[in-house]
């Protein structure tokens, strides 16, 4: 045992371009015309700028993640849990005891604590209480949490040092003056894996027999066939009796005879579990084999190899569709008041990096003075993200972009100045480190489609929660009043003020909804990625390129736009890496504009014409 040391809005203002609304059709149509002349050019000054940007930033990006990967493998090598619960642990929270279950478990985690070597073995080999309690005592000792007192009572010791009372989970002052942390021996370990199979394996649930399937295969040389033989003879669950009678032929083919291991190659060639591959390989590679088993296995190992091909690139387009929606949530905001004001905002990322400053702020405030409904700050933390930078966007369009409006390198320039601003606020009030937003229990874990292919929780709930913003976006836009006059002022600024539209509040509520929806986006990537005060630096180039393949101001333009820059952004990355791919895509997309300056999808209105 390891011993412990105890330590509104306000009215209207005038018209931004100062225009005189009796303005001849000749004055519009020679300024719309110098308009359409200017704007690729300074779209070409944006990528260029953009490009400097990510060539400066790229490297710092990779020493960041170069320190997350080697903080990874450390978790990773301390790690106890079983492959079924992997995904679920290490997204718990470093500042909270895990959220096991423990209401039924109490009295078997206790006897295991207090029990000797023999007790715990017996224990783990035929575990007294339930499929959930054994989960939990896992999780608890993966994350390093349990801890056995000087006269044998049970507690939970989280990272920070805070002591809880087990099973009750009150946390308490009255340290024991000798507190031991409860690890496993290598017997223990084992005893640990099939007694955790074998519970699971009795289990009522067809997901926790798959669990039990997927540890025996992990451990498949130390697995008693009979086991196997009966289970799949008493299994009724169509897709829990596959995996067994797969477990039961990679038994057979490494144990039978020639017919049996011939057999056995047959039916795994319907796989796509790497595992089968690797065996089928280190088969082949063996000499003075059988012919028609050598047959067998090649026929095998192209068939495995094909089907793992498959399921990697359907792996690689979910992530390319996550980051398209990632890209999406980022763009549709700017997409918005670029398309309206004309205004391209430095600040934008920056927004971004609020969104998801407020996601941590609430989860604080969860942990601190709501702890019991702490797995649920996330539902809180969306609008608060949303109204968050809908606020800091209206100031900043008030106070800044509004004096500037018609002047297009000023904006750019002072937009850029309060991103750094911005950064340096977030510096100064948390740190230049990036901060730890842990995933709610709902979306930790992945949805297994095969054993080749996993498709985490958090990934499909940003998918969904960017279907829902797009349609909500377009209700707005299309069937309320407010999406009615942020039509009519894009389309034609002076018509739409000459019949009483209010531009000027039009303006900074546009520009709030967007910056809102980029606060949204903040709060999303903080699911999946780190929070820092970088952050928003990270995107800010992919979503003015999102804005501007897809048109300025089409919502329609900006999904098919995230969508082909997130999908072939990753395919590329997985050819060329990810910053010969940054550099590829910026190529095309100036190549792109060269030729449709205009984007996918032309702005209408008599303005443009």
């Amino acid at each position: 045992m390891q011993h412990h040391t105890l330590r509104p809005f306000v009215g209207q203002t005038s018209s931004k371009n100062g225009n005189n609304p009796q303005a001849s059709v000749s004055e519009v149509m020679r300024y719309a015309a110098r308009f359409s002349i200017y704007v690729p050019l300074r779209l070409l000054a944006l990528v260029a700028l953009c490009i400097t940007t990510f060539i400066t930033t790229a490297y710092a990006d990779h020493d960041g993640q170069v320190h997350d990967h080697d903080t990874d493998t450390v978790h990773s090598e301390q790690s106890l849990v079983t492959p079924a619960n992997v995904s679920t642990s290490t997204q718990t929270s470093t500042s909270n005891i895990s959220t096991a279950a423990t209401t039924s478990s109490g009295d078997a985690i206790q006897q295991f604590v207090a029990g000797d070597f023999s007790k715990r073995q017996a224990m783990l080999s035929d575990w007294p209480g339930s499929v959930e309690s054994l989960d939990s005592l896992v999780e608890f000792i993966a994350n390093d949490e349990l801890y056995q007192g000087n006269s044998g009572q049970t507690y939970l010791l989280n990272k920070e040092d805070q002591l809880f009372t087990y099973p009750d989970k009150k946390e308490t002052d009255d340290w024991p003056s000798d507190l031991s942390q409860i690890t496993l021996t290598n017997a223990l370990r084992s005893a640990l894996i099939f007694g955790q199979a074998k519970v699971k394996l009795a289990s009522d649930k067809p997901a926790q027999r798959l669990q039990a399937v997927d540890i025996l295969a992990n451990n498949i040389d130390q697995v008693d066939p009979a086991i196997i033989t009966t289970a799949a003879a008493n299994e009724d669950n169509a897709k829990v009796k596959k995996a067994l009678t797969a477990l039961q032929a990679r038994i057979d083919f490494k144990n039978g005879d020639l017919p049996t291991q011939i057999a056995a190659v047959i039916l795994l060639a319907d796989s796509d579990n790497p595992q089968v591959l690797v065996d089928v390989e280190s088969a082949l590679a063996a000499d003075n084999l059988d012919a028609s088993l050598k047959a067998a296995l090649i026929d095998a190992e192209s068939s495995v190899s094909r089907r793992i091909e498959i399921s990697t690139w359907t792996g690689h387009i979910f992530t390319g569709m996550s980051t398209a929606s990632i890209l999406l949530l980022a763009a549709l905001g700017l997409a918005i008041t670029f398309g309206l004001l004309g205004v391209i905002n430095m600040a934008h990322g920056e927004l971004i990096m609020i969104g998801a400053y407020t996601t941590y702020m609430v989860q604080n405030f969860f942990q601190a003075y709501m702890p019991d409904m702490a797995g649920w700050y996330l539902l809180a933390a969306i609008p608060a993200a949303f109204l968050v930078s809908a606020i800091i966007g209206m100031i900043i369009e008030r106070i800044v972009i509004r004096p500037l409006y018609g002047r297009e390198l000023e904006t750019l320039l002072a937009t850029f100045g309060v991103s750094l601003i911005l950064m340096q606020l977030v510096r100064m009030i948390f740190g230049a480190q990036n901060v730890e937003v842990s995933n709610v229990a709902w979306l930790s874990g992945a949805y297994q489609v095969s054993s080749s292919l996993v498709l985490p929780y958090n990934r499909i709930a940003i998918i969904g929660f960017t279907v829902i913003v797009v349609a909500l976006l377009v209700y707005l836009l299309n069937k309320t009043r407010f999406g009615l006059f942020i039509r009519a002022v894009t389309q034609n600024r002076q018509m739409a003020r000459a019949v009483g539209i209010p531009s000027a509040r039009i303006d900074m509520m546009a520009f709030g909804l967007g910056s809102g929806l980029a606060g949204m986006a903040g709060c999303a990537l903080a699911q999946v990625g780190n929070v820092g005060p970088d952050l928003g630096q990270t995107y800010i180039i992919d979503t003015f390129l999102v804005v501007v393949v897809g048109g300025v101001g089409q919502v329609w333009g900006a999904v098919l736009a995230a969508l082909g820059l997130g999908v072939s952004g990753t395919v590329l990355e997985i050819g060329i890496g990810a910053v010969l791919a940054k550099i590829v895509l910026l190529v095309l997309v100036i190549l792109f504009i060269q030729k449709r300056p205009q984007g996918l999808f032309a702005l209408k209105g008599r303005f443009v014409e």
